[in-house]
């Protein structure tokens, strides 16, 4: 297992790479075909290709659908001053927690249970896609559509640093807000600018107010810049927002409120883009009884306590709830520190999920 995972770590795959994530695509194909899987490329121009492995099984009924993804946030380069390294019973790298460690359990649990002679399962898909950390818009449609035929979902993604699984998570949307003005001299013309930035002090005031912790809906504008120097009048702002809501309905409120900002000051224009992501994705009966099913499948074939959790941030797993399809998420390695210089895992999850991974394959 570490010897793929550090294979996979090495091979830097930021989203926006194509070559670099087709490069992690041809290694996860190869195993997945020393599997027996047989192996689909789903082809794409502007990211990575997507990789789709199914493994047939025994039982009848609807399959088991694995969620990964290839991509990570990490540039090129990023190996050479956070390079793979085991220490303390953690294990560094960059990609390593979101999600290469998730790749190395779903190909090592399935791996266990070929090796086991080959169980009765219900047929099993492994999808691993190119795009989920840049909003996974290329492979939305694939994962909807392999979703609709299996009869539980898990999602590879890293668990809580307790080893929780994510049974709900928030769903995730953003606007870009412009702001137009006119320019002017600050000193000589001071009365005929219309200042854009000011336009936005308006305007993130009022977004920042639609954050209500009691529906755990919340909104951020993260990132604001405008102007060009300081002797002009800025005649244009820029403000990126990030959503998270919880609730239905919050949603829709959410964006009627953004849509229907307007500017506060004469001679000021807003243009307002931008829409949800991901839907939540609810603890709701579908996911309860998925997480009591896997509960007792732990308990009493591995002696394992399972912990129901939840996440802020989304996943893959948000589009598939609302279809209505069971979701067990964060079934991935365990550790802390994800999207940093200082992302590991905890070298026993490894294990320890795939073991998991398996017992529920088997007993689904």
């Amino acid at each position: 297992m570490i010897n793929l995972l550090k294979q996979l770590v090495e091979t830097e795959s930021p989203s926006h790479d194509k070559s670099a994530v087709d490069r992690v695509g041809a290694i996860v194909a190869d195993e997945c075909r020393k599997l027996g899987a047989h192996v689909e490329i789903h082809p794409q121009t502007e990211t990575g290709n997507h990789i789709v492995a199914r493994f047939p099984g025994k039982k009848e009924g609807r399959g088991i659908l694995i969620l990964s993804h290839m991509d990570t946030v990490f540039p090129l380069g990023t190996l050479k001053k956070m390079p793979f390294y085991e220490k303390d019973g953690k294990i560094f790298g960059p990609g390593v927690l979101d999600m290469k460690g998730g790749i190395v359990i779903t190909l090592s649990a399935i791996s266990s249970l070929l090796s086991s002679g080959g169980p009765d399962t219900l047929p099993v898909t492994a999808l691993f896609t190119s795009d989920e950390e840049i909003g996974s818009h290329s492979s939305r449609t694939l994962i909807e559509s392999l979703a609709h035929d299996a009869s539980i979902v898990f999602v590879m993604e890293s668990g809580l640093v307790d080893g929780a699984l994510k049974t709900w998570r928030k769903g995730v949307g953003g606007f870009y807000i412009n702001v137009k003005g006119r320019a002017a001299h600050s000193g000589g013309d001071h009365e005929k600018g219309r200042n854009a930035i000011e336009e936005m002090a308006h305007q993130v005031i009022a977004i920042q107010k639609l954050t209500d912790y009691s529906r755990q809906t919340t909104l951020n504008v993260g990132v604001i810049n405008g102007g060009t120097v300081s002797n002009v009048v800025p005649e244009d702002a820029f403000a990126e927002v990030d959503v998270r809501v919880m609730q239905p309905g919050e949603w829709e409120r959410i964006e009627a409120e953004i849509k229907n900002l307007k500017p506060v000051l004469d001679g000021t224009t807003l243009k307002i883009t931008g829409g949800l992501n991901r839907p939540p994705m609810p603890y709701n009966e579908a996911n309860r009884s998925a997480f009591e099913k896997a509960r007792q499948i732990a308990k009493d074939k591995l002696g394992m306590e399972l912990i129901a959790g939840s996440s802020g941030g989304a996943s893959d797993g948000n589009f598939v709830a609302p279809l209505g399809i069971p979701v067990l998420d964060g079934m991935g390695a365990v550790g802390e520190g994800y999207h940093s210089d200082r992302e590991y895992i905890f070298a026993e999850s490894l294990e320890e999920r795939a073991e998991l991974l398996a017992a529920l394959i088997q007993n689904w």
